[in-house]
């Protein structure tokens, strides 16, 4: 059967698809980028990340040259020369490409649907693959003369939690958009209720960020958002928090502000990062309880439809045995 024309070939298809890739890491790196506080291209919120670690998780590893030249483009711009650019875009492409591959060993599944998937996804995607990216990074930078060896730790402090925050919330994010459906028919209660809960998580993220620190005001809403809204809202209402508490550490205002900059971004990075794990934690905790409720309903269904079955015959069989005592009893 001849092929149509307008089909394209599977080299075809990857090519578009890991320009596709590039294309985004590229346009968020730009985003992280304009939180930057250590030459301009080291941001305590790199959403890049997060981004890496979701193309071989929905894509497939083969399309890890996205990955590489999303980060050479993002990177080339800022040297200090091509080989360093070239080292720092590799540790950027192995770092993700480490944590799926230990993920996948591990038995991860994308669906994020239990509590282990977020253990690895936190421990070896958000902590482990990002400390090899963050490393190779920081010693390229080092030895091509582009940082001081004294600010080794502090950078690679901040490039670490900067990934490690990107992958925590954009990650999980990616992971639910592939599996997102167009709701039909909401109650304009549901509309007032997220309405009301999209301010509260603006308020409360702008006075979290004030001085004095009022940051514990966040988890009420957080848990709001779990309860009501499942991962999604919960995810995006982090997501929202961390973006605000870092946009004012990256600037000395806020809580934080007065801390030198490794002790700020230790500070800013642990908050962020309990926001972040609680919000994955509890609204998967929620999806479980969801599943088991099903589970359970359905389970009662099905005993109810085979009692139903059984009850008929149970009372033919008891009404023969009657009349048969019957009359025995007559004879």
């Amino acid at each position: 059967m001849r092929r149509s024309a307008r089909q394209l070939s599977p080299v075809a298809q990857w090519c578009l698809i890991v320009l596709g890739s590039t294309a985004c890491y590229f346009a968020v790196g730009q985003i992280g980028i304009q939180w930057a506080i250590v030459r301009a291209q080291i941001s305590p919120l790199w959403p890049a990340a997060g981004v890496a670690l979701a193309v071989p998780m929905l894509l497939g590893p083969r399309f890890w040259p996205g990955i590489a030249l999303g980060a050479l483009l993002t990177n080339v711009t800022f040297g200090p020369s091509p080989l360093v650019v070239l080292v720092i875009s590799a540790g950027n492409t192995l770092g993700p490409l480490l944590g799926y591959a230990a993920m996948r060993r591990c038995g991860f599944r994308t669906r994020l649907a239990r509590l282990p998937d977020v253990v690895l996804l936190v421990v070896i995607g958000a902590i482990g693959g990002t400390a090899v990216s963050a490393l190779i990074g920081t010693g390229a930078l080092v030895a091509g003369g582009g940082l001081a060896s004294t600010e080794f730790w502090p950078t690679a402090l901040v490039w670490w939690t900067g990934d490690a925050m990107g992958v925590l919330t954009i990650t999980p994010l990616l992971l639910l958009a592939r599996r997102f459906r167009p709701p039909t028919r909401i109650p304009l209660s549901r509309w007032a209720e997220a309405t009301a809960l999209g301010v509260c998580v603006f308020g409360v993220s702008f006075l979290a960020g004030t001085d004095p620190p009022k940051t514990f005001i966040v988890f009420p809403v957080l848990v709001w958002a779990a309860l009501r809204f499942r991962q999604a809202g919960a995810l995006l209402c982090s997501l929202c928090v961390c973006t605000f508490m870092i946009f004012g550490a990256a600037r000395g205002v806020g809580p934080y502000g007065d801390y030198e900059l490794a002790a700020r971004m230790l500070l800013i990075q642990t908050f962020d990062a309990t926001i972040g794990l609680t919000a994955l934690v509890l609204s998967t905790v929620v999806l479980e309880r969801d599943r088991a409720t099903a589970e359970i309903t359905d389970a009662w269904h099905h005993i109810t439809e085979m009692v139903d079955m059984i009850a008929p015959r149970q009372s033919m069989r008891s009404a023969m045995t009657t009349r048969r005592k019957s009359e025995e009893a007559a004879d």
